[in-house]
Protein backbone atom coordinates (compact mmCIF):
# COMPACT_ATOMS: atom_id res chain seq x y z
CA UNK A 1 0.00 0.00 0.00
CA UNK A 2 1.73 3.28 -1.06
CA UNK A 3 0.32 6.46 -2.50
CA UNK A 4 1.35 7.92 -5.77
CA UNK A 5 4.02 10.41 -4.91
CA UNK A 6 4.64 13.47 -7.44
CA UNK A 7 8.03 15.40 -6.95
CA UNK A 8 7.77 19.10 -7.17
CA UNK A 9 10.39 21.19 -7.59
CA UNK A 10 11.40 24.96 -9.01
CA UNK A 11 14.93 25.24 -10.58
CA UNK A 12 17.12 27.61 -12.43
CA UNK A 13 18.52 26.64 -15.60
CA UNK A 14 21.53 25.42 -13.90
CA UNK A 15 19.40 23.49 -11.70
CA UNK A 16 19.49 25.07 -8.62
CA UNK A 17 16.79 25.19 -6.12
CA UNK A 18 17.25 27.79 -3.53
CA UNK A 19 15.60 30.74 -4.80
CA UNK A 20 17.12 33.77 -2.42
CA UNK A 21 18.11 36.62 -4.51
CA UNK A 22 16.05 35.32 -7.78
CA UNK A 23 14.04 38.48 -7.57
CA UNK A 24 10.87 36.71 -9.55
CA UNK A 25 8.12 37.98 -8.11
CA UNK A 26 6.29 35.24 -10.35
CA UNK A 27 7.91 32.11 -8.89
CA UNK A 28 5.91 31.56 -6.07
CA UNK A 29 2.35 32.17 -7.34
CA UNK A 30 3.56 29.83 -10.79
CA UNK A 31 4.90 26.78 -8.38
CA UNK A 32 1.82 26.61 -6.46
CA UNK A 33 -0.53 26.64 -9.04
CA UNK A 34 1.11 24.10 -10.61
CA UNK A 35 1.30 22.10 -7.44
CA UNK A 36 -2.50 22.78 -7.09
CA UNK A 37 -3.43 20.63 -10.56
CA UNK A 38 -1.93 17.33 -8.69
CA UNK A 39 -4.48 17.68 -6.41
CA UNK A 40 -2.80 16.18 -3.66
CA UNK A 41 -3.88 14.77 -0.32
CA UNK A 42 -1.16 15.49 1.43
CA UNK A 43 2.11 18.01 0.75
CA UNK A 44 5.48 17.35 2.40
CA UNK A 45 8.40 18.94 3.13
CA UNK A 46 11.87 19.25 5.11
CA UNK A 47 12.45 20.44 8.65
CA UNK A 48 14.19 24.08 7.29
CA UNK A 49 10.91 24.50 5.10
CA UNK A 50 8.72 23.58 7.63
CA UNK A 51 10.36 25.84 10.17
CA UNK A 52 10.15 28.98 7.85
CA UNK A 53 6.20 28.28 7.67
CA UNK A 54 5.55 27.68 11.39
CA UNK A 55 6.93 30.99 12.17
CA UNK A 56 8.31 29.17 15.52
CA UNK A 57 11.43 29.59 17.21
CA UNK A 58 11.28 26.92 20.14
CA UNK A 59 8.34 25.48 22.29
CA UNK A 60 7.64 25.12 26.07
CA UNK A 61 9.43 22.89 28.09
CA UNK A 62 8.53 20.40 30.87
CA UNK A 63 4.90 19.50 29.46
CA UNK A 64 5.72 16.06 29.79
CA UNK A 65 5.02 14.12 33.14
CA UNK A 66 6.77 10.93 32.45
CA UNK A 67 8.14 9.09 28.93
CA UNK A 68 5.87 9.34 26.15
CA UNK A 69 5.09 6.28 24.55
CA UNK A 70 6.74 6.29 20.77
CA UNK A 71 3.51 5.22 19.24
CA UNK A 72 1.67 7.10 15.89
CA UNK A 73 -0.44 9.72 17.29
CA UNK A 74 -3.27 10.87 14.94
CA UNK A 75 -5.47 13.70 15.57
CA UNK A 76 -7.05 14.58 12.58
CA UNK A 77 -8.25 11.48 9.90
CA UNK A 78 -10.37 12.70 7.35
CA UNK A 79 -8.56 16.03 6.71
CA UNK A 80 -9.22 17.75 3.43
CA UNK A 81 -5.12 17.87 3.30
CA UNK A 82 -2.23 16.79 5.47
CA UNK A 83 1.10 19.42 5.44
CA UNK A 84 3.73 16.19 6.37
CA UNK A 85 6.67 17.74 8.32
CA UNK A 86 10.06 15.42 7.98
CA UNK A 87 11.39 16.05 11.34
CA UNK A 88 13.77 13.79 12.84
CA UNK A 89 14.82 15.20 15.88
CA UNK A 90 11.32 17.30 16.39
CA UNK A 91 12.39 20.68 16.01
CA UNK A 92 9.82 22.57 14.36
CA UNK A 93 8.02 25.07 16.65
CA UNK A 94 4.24 25.31 15.47
CA UNK A 95 1.71 27.29 16.74
CA UNK A 96 -1.03 25.37 16.02
CA UNK A 97 -2.15 22.13 14.22
CA UNK A 98 -2.40 23.42 10.46
CA UNK A 99 -0.13 25.05 7.89
CA UNK A 100 -1.62 26.40 5.08
CA UNK A 101 -4.93 25.31 5.36
CA UNK A 102 -3.82 21.53 6.02
CA UNK A 103 -3.64 19.61 9.20
CA UNK A 104 -0.16 18.83 10.28
CA UNK A 105 1.37 15.76 10.63
CA UNK A 106 4.75 15.33 11.82
CA UNK A 107 7.78 12.64 10.78
CA UNK A 108 9.80 11.85 13.53
CA UNK A 109 12.28 9.36 15.02
CA UNK A 110 12.34 7.74 18.69
CA UNK A 111 14.99 9.94 19.62
CA UNK A 112 12.44 13.05 19.63
CA UNK A 113 11.76 14.48 23.43
CA UNK A 114 9.17 13.76 25.45
CA UNK A 115 8.60 16.84 26.07
CA UNK A 116 8.12 17.96 22.09
CA UNK A 117 5.44 14.92 21.84
CA UNK A 118 4.06 16.13 24.70
CA UNK A 119 3.59 19.70 23.21
CA UNK A 120 2.41 18.19 19.86
CA UNK A 121 -0.57 16.46 21.95
CA UNK A 122 -1.31 19.83 23.11
CA UNK A 123 -1.96 21.76 20.48
CA UNK A 124 -3.35 18.88 18.58
CA UNK A 125 -0.62 18.08 15.91
CA UNK A 126 -0.86 14.32 14.53
CA UNK A 127 2.63 12.56 14.17
CA UNK A 128 4.04 9.16 13.07
CA UNK A 129 7.18 7.46 13.91
CA UNK A 130 9.24 6.93 10.85
CA UNK A 131 11.68 4.61 13.06
CA UNK A 132 14.63 4.66 15.94
CA UNK A 133 17.21 7.05 14.46
CA UNK A 134 16.28 7.26 10.61
CA UNK A 135 13.64 7.95 9.06
CA UNK A 136 12.43 5.04 6.34
CA UNK A 137 10.48 6.96 4.12
CA UNK A 138 8.78 3.76 2.57
CA UNK A 139 7.17 3.23 6.19
CA UNK A 140 6.11 6.35 6.25
CA UNK A 141 4.31 6.72 3.30
CA UNK A 142 2.85 3.07 4.10
CA UNK A 143 1.56 4.14 7.15
CA UNK A 144 0.14 7.11 5.63
CA UNK A 145 -1.77 5.34 2.91
CA UNK A 146 -2.76 3.00 5.80
CA UNK A 147 -4.12 5.09 8.24
CA UNK A 148 -4.96 8.53 6.91
CA UNK A 149 -6.46 7.19 3.25
CA UNK A 150 -3.60 9.53 1.61
CA UNK A 151 -3.80 8.12 -1.83
CA UNK A 152 -1.68 11.09 -3.71
CA UNK A 153 1.35 12.95 -2.02
CA UNK A 154 3.57 15.71 -3.49
CA UNK A 155 6.65 16.57 -1.99
CA UNK A 156 7.74 19.96 -2.41
CA UNK A 157 11.42 20.05 -0.95
CA UNK A 158 13.71 20.75 0.09
CA UNK A 159 16.65 19.41 -2.10
CA UNK A 160 17.52 16.96 0.98
CA UNK A 161 14.23 15.60 1.19
CA UNK A 162 12.78 15.29 -2.75
CA UNK A 163 16.75 13.21 -2.98
CA UNK A 164 15.65 10.86 -0.08
CA UNK A 165 12.41 10.04 -1.99
CA UNK A 166 13.85 9.55 -5.32
CA UNK A 167 17.23 7.40 -3.39
CA UNK A 168 14.39 5.05 -1.89
CA UNK A 169 12.74 4.33 -5.13
CA UNK A 170 9.24 5.71 -4.22
CA UNK A 171 8.91 8.84 -6.26
CA UNK A 172 5.93 7.38 -9.33
CA UNK A 173 6.42 11.51 -10.75
CA UNK A 174 9.08 13.85 -11.29
CA UNK A 175 7.51 17.46 -12.02
CA UNK A 176 10.17 20.42 -12.53
CA UNK A 177 9.79 24.26 -13.02
CA UNK A 178 12.65 25.45 -15.23
CA UNK A 179 12.70 29.20 -14.97
CA UNK A 180 14.50 31.50 -16.85
CA UNK A 181 17.58 32.55 -15.11
CA UNK A 182 21.14 31.41 -14.41
CA UNK A 183 22.60 30.83 -10.85
CA UNK A 184 25.71 29.93 -10.55
CA UNK A 185 26.47 30.34 -7.07
CA UNK A 186 28.13 26.71 -6.33
CA UNK A 187 27.18 26.71 -2.49
CA UNK A 188 23.12 26.24 -3.40
CA UNK A 189 22.00 22.87 -3.34
CA UNK A 190 20.61 21.43 -6.51
CA UNK A 191 17.36 20.23 -7.40
CA UNK A 192 18.29 17.02 -5.82
CA UNK A 193 20.61 16.14 -2.91
CA UNK A 194 21.62 12.80 -1.54
CA UNK A 195 25.22 12.20 0.34
CA UNK A 196 27.33 9.98 -0.96
CA UNK A 197 27.64 7.09 1.39
CA UNK A 198 23.35 6.98 1.10
CA UNK A 199 23.33 7.01 -2.84
CA UNK A 200 22.06 4.41 -4.32
CA UNK A 201 22.02 4.22 -8.01
CA UNK A 202 20.98 6.51 -11.16
CA UNK A 203 17.16 7.18 -11.64
CA UNK A 204 16.23 6.89 -15.11
CA UNK A 205 12.98 8.66 -16.23
CA UNK A 206 10.83 8.79 -19.59
CA UNK A 207 9.56 12.48 -20.76
CA UNK A 208 5.58 13.04 -19.85
CA UNK A 209 4.86 16.29 -20.88
CA UNK A 210 7.11 19.56 -21.62
CA UNK A 211 4.91 22.88 -21.59
CA UNK A 212 5.54 26.47 -21.76
CA UNK A 213 4.28 28.18 -18.86
CA UNK A 214 3.81 31.82 -17.58
CA UNK A 215 6.86 34.23 -17.61
CA UNK A 216 8.83 32.55 -19.85
CA UNK A 217 9.36 29.40 -17.69
CA UNK A 218 9.19 25.65 -18.52
CA UNK A 219 7.08 22.98 -16.79
CA UNK A 220 8.84 19.47 -17.24
CA UNK A 221 6.95 16.35 -16.30
CA UNK A 222 8.62 12.73 -16.08
CA UNK A 223 7.56 9.29 -14.95
CA UNK A 224 9.96 6.47 -14.50
CA UNK A 225 11.71 4.19 -17.34
CA UNK A 226 13.62 1.41 -17.26
CA UNK A 227 17.14 1.98 -18.36
CA UNK A 228 17.76 1.38 -22.24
Amino acid sequence: MKPFIVVHMMSSLDGRSLTDGWHLDFASDLYENTAATFKADGWICGRVTMQEISHGTDYPKGLAKGVVPRTDHFVERNAEQYAISIDPQGRVAWKSNSALKSHIVEVLTEQVADDYLAYLQSIGVSYVFGGKSEIDLNKVVQTLARELGVKKLIVEGGSHVSGAFVNAGLVDEISVLILPLVDGRSEHPSSFEVAMDKWQAPVYLKLASVEKVEHDALWLRYTKSVKA
